[in-house]
């Protein structure tokens, strides 16, 4: 399918397809690309510096990528989102 929105980190990138799937490509130095999901169900996306962020359908919050400054550790964890940003370290 083809995409419909695409988000940059400072060395890696996030695509997110039609289908609602998630494509990554470029570094993975601290994770960006590796530890990324790879089911359906996402509506957007966001890049960080090394992390990101995907917002699935159901209002929930996914984050992968480096975390040495919380950026994943402290990402909530209940529903009811409806937009995500990234920030340099933050999220």
């Amino acid at each position: 399918g083809g995409f419909v929105a695409i988000a940059c980190g400072y060395f890696h990138s996030v695509g997110l397809r039609n289908d609602g799937t998630v494509v990554t490509w470029g570094g993975s130095s601290e994770g960006q690309r590796d530890d990324a999901p790879t089911d359906a169900g996402f509506v957007a996306i966001a890049c960080g510096w090394n992390h990101s962020v995907g917002l699935r359908n159901d209002g929930t919050v996914v984050t992968w990528g480096d975390f040495s400054k919380g950026q994943r550790d402290d990402a909530p964890t209940d529903a009811g989102f409806v937009a995500i940003a990234c920030g340099w370290n933050h999220s």
